[in-house]
């Protein structure tokens, strides 16, 4: 299937295009390399001329098993990548830029890869790398796909997807207005504002996972996000919910000092005066919520649920033990 960046580019990039073709597949045959290049195998020939005068050597076997190949002792410049290439190595810098301790090292390199890209590659990239990310992780979803949710999420333009709630669901057609794309832990979520919902529904905001959308198709419509809007916060508050059962906690210190000790996923803080805040959430796991409430350095009361109550119970018993 030949590279779509290629339909308005001229000979110099086809050629080197068929460089990058002929050095990963010694050997390949014409009638591949013309394919791969959208051309009649008479311009592939054309192409691998312009490489033999620029002095690269490109070595013919005749006959039905012929093909091209490199010669000794040539190396192939650095940077030249695929369509599909660019974009996930986009996505995986992207993804591990809270993995490493040398972030700026992360940003600095991914301006040298955008700078080099053609402007129908740079420009999803670009996209791409605007992402805010809570966590690092493995997978993710189609490169291209996530680029075309990030590319409409910044141009403000609506989109119709074909989703699956569920893997086995039946997909259905969504009308959404992408506000952005985030990553968190090992998955890729799209944070939108359905128009495909009950028009009486007081709060159309919607969290779905990027693998399981199937295809993206731009809408003439066009939208304006909330003003000031945190993608990556709203995603965590949208995790928060939805478990087993509800969690109320007040701490006695202010949202500012809570919001730096406590992981937003855990859910929503409400600021309840000057000096004290109240933690919304939900949970499944007593045992595993309490342990993040050691984080806090200040006073809190569980206000619900009973399970979450004794789950402190037994952890600050486990502490008074330890220390006596």
């Amino acid at each position: 299937m030949p590279d779509p960046l290629l339909d308005d580019v001229g000979p110099t990039a086809r050629a080197l295009v068929a460089l990058e073709l002929i050095h990963d597949r010694p050997g390949v045959s014409g009638e591949h390399l013309a394919r791969r290049l959208g051309v009649s195998t008479r311009a592939a020939r054309r192409y691998v001329g312009i490489l033999r005068e620029a002095g690269i050597p490109v070595e013919s076997t005749p006959g039905r098993y012929g093909g091209y190949r490199i010669g000794r002792g040539f190396r192939v410049p650095p940077l030249m990548f695929s369509t599909d290439q660019a974009l996930a190595l986009v996505m995986a810098a992207v993804r591990g830029r809270t993995a490493v301790g040398g972030a700026t090292a992360v940003e600095e390199a991914l301006d040298k890869i955008i700078r080099v890209l053609p402007a129908a590659l740079a420009e999803p990239a670009e996209a791409l790398r605007l992402v805010g990310t809570t966590d690092s992780g493995a997978g993710g979803p189609d490169p291209h796909l996530a680029s075309a949710l990030a590319r409409a999420a910044h141009d403000g333009v609506r989109v119709r997807l074909r989703y699956r709630s569920r893997p086995e669901a039946d997909p259905r057609s969504m009308d959404v207005d992408p506000w952005g794309v985030n990553l968190r832990h090992d998955r890729w979520y799209l944070l939108c504002w359905s128009h495909s919902v009950d028009e009486r529904a007081v709060d159309a905001k919607r969290v779905l996972r990027i693998d399981r959308i199937e295809a993206c198709t731009p809408r003439p419509e066009t939208f304006t996000p909330p003003s000031g809007l945190d993608v990556a916060a709203v995603v965590d508050e949208h995790m928060a919910e939805g478990w087993g059962a509800d969690v109320s906690v007040l701490v006695e210190a202010p949202v500012a000092d809570v919001a730096r000790r406590l992981p937003r996923h855990l859910g929503r803080l409400e600021e309840v005066d000057e000096g004290r805040t109240r933690l919304i959430g939900s949970m499944d796991d007593p045992a595993w919520f309490a342990l993040q409430l050691i984080r806090l350095a200040a006073p809190f009361v569980v206000e619900q649920p009973d399970e979450l109550r004794v789950a402190c119970l037994r952890i600050g018993e486990r502490f008074l033990a330890a220390g006596s």
